[in-house]
């Protein structure tokens, strides 16, 4: 793994910082983990181990990785929490400076439209206005059976 001092994103990868839940998953060029901000339980991150901070400066081979893996992220995240859809989202940005990119992949449910307005990234605006602390109990329990659904076929 290639970091960058000073990144989240690595120091979570690498263990330098605590990561709630511990990694979910570890293959080739891609790290699985569960989000540490507030966009609920079961929401997932899904970024490379090297520090990237581009999408266009993937290599061929993570590249060639990430759509199967994002693919079975979102697969695996659907069947755990019976949502009606995922959303996919790449985040790069830290205070208007490229960071390490990173997929979200989060639950949604119809339901939700009762509570707000409006749904994709106006929800999670909604989610980071409200800054609701995780469950870390709840973080763990979900990271363990994410970890026996991926386990299947994939190293770990």
């Amino acid at each position: 793994m290639t970091d960058e001092q000073g990144c989240l994103a690595c120091d979570l990868a690498s263990g330098r910082a605590p990561l709630p839940g511990g990694a979910i998953l570890h293959t080739e060029g891609w790290a699985v983990e569960h989000c540490i901000g507030p966009l609920g339980v079961g929401t997932l991150i899904m970024k490379p181990l090297r520090h990237v901070i581009r999408f266009a400066d993937l290599s061929p081979e993570e590249s060639a990785e990430f759509g199967p893996l994002l693919q079975r992220i979102a697969a695996a995240v659907l069947a755990e929490t019976g949502a009606d859809q995922t959303y996919i989202c790449q985040w790069s940005h830290a205070g208007w400076r490229p960071g390490h990119i990173h997929f979200v992949v989060q639950a949604a449910w119809n339901s939700q439209g009762n509570r707000y307005a409006r749904p994709g990234p106006f929800l999670q605006a909604a989610l980071f206005d409200e800054a609701v602390p995780l469950d870390r109990a709840a973080v763990a329990q979900f990271c363990e059976r994410m970890r026996a659904r991926l386990a299947q076929g994939v190293r770990a």
